[in-house]
């Protein structure tokens, strides 16, 4: 394989993981010891793919952490705004960078260190530009729902979109029904009193959800 055909090849994998878990919620916490007890309990309830967020005071030593010592783990870094951010999580072995919107210093650091980079949109034409870098995040989602989602994938067939933004446990399943390739579930999830329970029994609701990579 050449070098880029070895990278894309790794992006791919990457996205097959996403679309595979159906579920990335997104760790977003007081402090970085709040996110690592956080992602444990996911993990508990079988939820292996997930960001932590660079809002979180003390994501790197998290993220490092995760990344070296918890093979089994897809782990990435969501709000990424700026290449300096970028170069940290990549650093600190992040799978894939999440961004709200497009973030062209920081695709560019992605792209060269062979990153998995979804960059966020809204209009038709932000969410072309972000998919075909792989995967757009249609962000967010709970404004337009599941029509407007619909209507992207109507005009943009092919499209890779994960929906982040206001959706609920209860409507995990019909995003994914309606062609998303995941959705990232944040407060709905980290506010129940049982975060291992939560999970498990969304990811038993999903079971009969095809993938839509």
């Amino acid at each position: 394989m050449s070098g880029s055909t070895t990278v894309r090849a790794g992006i791919e994998e990457i996205i097959s993981r996403i679309a595979a878990g159906r579920v990335t919620p997104t760790v977003r916490a007081a402090d970085a010891d709040q996110a690592d007890s956080w992602a444990r309990q996911i993990g508990a309830g079988g939820i292996n793919t997930f960001e932590f967020t660079a809002t979180t005071p003390g994501w790197e030593h998290a993220l490092r952490h995760w990344t070296t010592s918890e093979p089994q783990a897809t782990v990435g870094l969501g709000t990424v705004t700026d290449a300096a951010t970028a170069e940290l999580a990549i650093d600190a072995g992040a799978a894939f960078l999440v961004s709200p919107f497009a973030v062209p210093e920081a695709r560019f650091v992605a792209d060269r260190a062979g990153v998995l980079f979804i960059e966020g949109g809204f209009s038709p034409n932000e969410i072309r530009s972000a998919a075909a870098n792989g995967v757009a995040k249609l962000f967010p989602a709970n404004i337009g729902g599941l029509p407007y989602l619909k209507t992207l994938l109507s005009v943009l067939p092919g499209a890779r979109i994960t929906a982040t933004g206001g959706i609920a446990l209860g409507d995990a399943r019909a995003w994914l029904s309606a062609g998303a390739i995941a959705v990232s579930i944040g407060s709905d999830l980290f506010s129940r009193p049982d975060i291992t329970a939560a999970s498990r029994e969304l990811l038993e609701s999903l079971d009969t959800v095809s993938s839509n990579a």
